[in-house]
Parts: structure tokens; C-alpha cells; sequence
């Protein structure tokens, strides 16, 4: 979906910038939307994620991340916008008059039609075993563990390349320049994500920001010490610590993973500094 400008020039419109995205549709079955209660960031009355809060009502769709429909072709019915992800979703109904939402990769049309299966053709929006697919394919929505449903590649215009099989795994390259096994056994769903400039747009205004649930940020060093381990000081003291620290006063830069993750043994190459 391409990227465009506001027509007006108001101050706060200037530089503002929005996808065209898929329409809202109306086709899909109530089961498939549920209002999603809002928590602003918060458990139990206390902030465990900060800058959230104040969004505007949304509806959650229930996307198929799972693929489990082995063998049973799905027409494309509607591509729908989904105020949860910026991703676009399809809507696809089955011949048993099952309807179920899918990420909607790049390329992927209504009438189109996509299928689930052991040995399938390599088309976009088709879903396969990594055993089955050959080297150098690009692929979204790949499962961790067989089963468990599709957990990397679910941004917009995401894609992980299969660069290798060694049983029993398949070597993928993520977005982020990383190579992770992954047993050849997973499901992936073959294509590139659509959306991909949603990371160009401006968002102009801070009301928008907030219709989204984005609460302001305020850098550590411009508040109290009470509040954040870099606050305090006369005047612009900067950070004042060994190293720069979260809210928490856990270290903020640097390699933060922990050193016996039990992932590790699954990485083959690091991601790009």
C-alpha cells in the first residue's frame, strides 16, 4: 500500500504522512472480532510498560497463525485493516463455509486462492514445512517449535530467508541479520509482508500518537532522582552513572541478554551490531 502526504498544510499537518490501507470490511463472522479491553500498561493498578495508555476503542481479530487446514484450498475474499498490527489482513473462506484471517503478504489479491499442506505449490500466502521448501525462499509467520504457531516474521514488510538445511534443522536468516535453527519440521507461510513503508510514516501530531495509545516520553535526565536512576543534578548533569540505566536501574545499552539463555545453542550467527 503506498505511503501519501496530507492534502492540507496546517502546521500540524505539514509533514504528516499515512498508508492506504485495506478497508474494514464486513464480511467476517462476529466469532472472528472481540473488543479488546484496554490496560493501558498496567497490572494489578501498577505501570509494568511505560508510554502506554489513552488509545482509542479497537476490535481484536483471531488470526490463523497456526495454518492447520492441511489439504483445503481457501479463496481470498476481503483485505481488511486491523488497528492491532501494521499489517493488513486477508480474509479467506473455505469450502466449509469456515471463514479465518491470515496475515496478508505482499502480492496476495481477492479471488486469490491459498492452501495449507505437506507438499504444496511455492505461492505466496501458501503455508509448508521448512523441509519442503528450497534454499534462498523468502517467508513470514515461521513457527519456533512444530505446533505452536507462527511466533517470527509477523511486522510489516518482514521476510526470514531459508539459507540452509541440516537435519534437523533449517538455518534461517532474520530481518535483524541473525541465523537461528529451527527444527525442519516448523510451518512457515511463503512471502514477503506487506506495508512495507509503514515505517516512513510521520504521525504530524501528538493527538495522533495519542489515539493510538502512545503516552509522551520524557528522558531520564530531565527528571527527579526518585523517578530515574540519570535524574537529579544542577543544571544538565547528563546521565551521572558507570552506564546508562532503565527506570529500574538495570543496565539500558550494551549486550543486555542474559549469558545462559537456553536459546543460545540455536544461534548460529549473531545479529548485525
Amino acid at each position: 500500500m503506498p505511503l501519501v502526504q496530507y492534502a492540507e498544510k496546517t502546521r500540524t499537518r505539514r509533514f504528516a504522512s499515512k498508508m492506504v490501507r485495506a478497508g474494514r470490511g464486513g464480511m467476517a463472522p462476529k466469532r472472528l472480532k472481540g473488543i479488546l479491553k484496554k490496560h493501558a500498561g498496567r497490572s494489578g493498578g501498577r505501570i509494568t510498560v511505560r508510554h502506554q495508555g489513552g488509545r482509542h476503542r479497537r476490535q481484536y481479530r483471531v488470526v490463523d497463525f497456526l495454518r492447520e487446514k492441511f489439504g483445503i484450498e481457501g479463496v481470498v475474499v476481503a483485505l481488511e485493516y486491523d488497528p492491532n498490527r501494521n499489517v493488513d489482513l486477508a480474509l479467506i473462506k473455505y469450502p466449509d463455509g469456515e471463514y479465518r484471517y491470515i496475515l496478508a503478504p505482499k502480492g496476495l489479491k481477492v479471488k486469490d486462492t491459498i492452501i495449507s499442506g505437506e507438499r504444496v505449490e511455492i505461492k505466496v500466502g501458501n503455508a509448508m514445512k521448512l523441509k519442503n521448501l528450497p534454499i534462498g525462499t523468502l517467508i513470514h509467520n515461521v513457527e519456533l517449535m512444530p505446533g505452536r504457531a507462527g511466533q517470527m516474521g509477523r511486522a510489516a514488510g518482514t521476510s526470514i530467508m531459508v539459507v540452509a538445511k541440516q537435519e534437523p534443522y533449517a538455518h534461517l536468516r532474520l530481518p535483524s541479520g541473525e541465523v537461528r535453527m529451527v527444527p525442519l519440521d516448523c510451518l512457515a507461510t511463503v512471502g514477503v509482508l506487506g506495508n512495507e513503508e509503514w515505517k516512513n510514516m510521520v504521525l504530524g501530531k501528538a493527538g495522533r500518537a495519542r489515539h493510538m495509545g502512545i503516552r509522551p516520553t520524557v528522558r531520564g535526565v530531565a527528571q527527579d532522582p526518585d523517578s530515574h536512576p540519570h535524574g537529579g543534578g544542577e543544571a544538565r548533569s547528563g546521565v551521572g552513572r558507570k552506564k546508562p540505566m532503565t527506570r529500574y536501574g538495570r543496565p539500558a545499552v550494551g549486550n543486555t541478554r542474559k549469558k545462559k539463555n537456553n536459546s543460545n545453542k540455536f544461534i548460529v550467527k549473531r545479529r548485525k551490531s
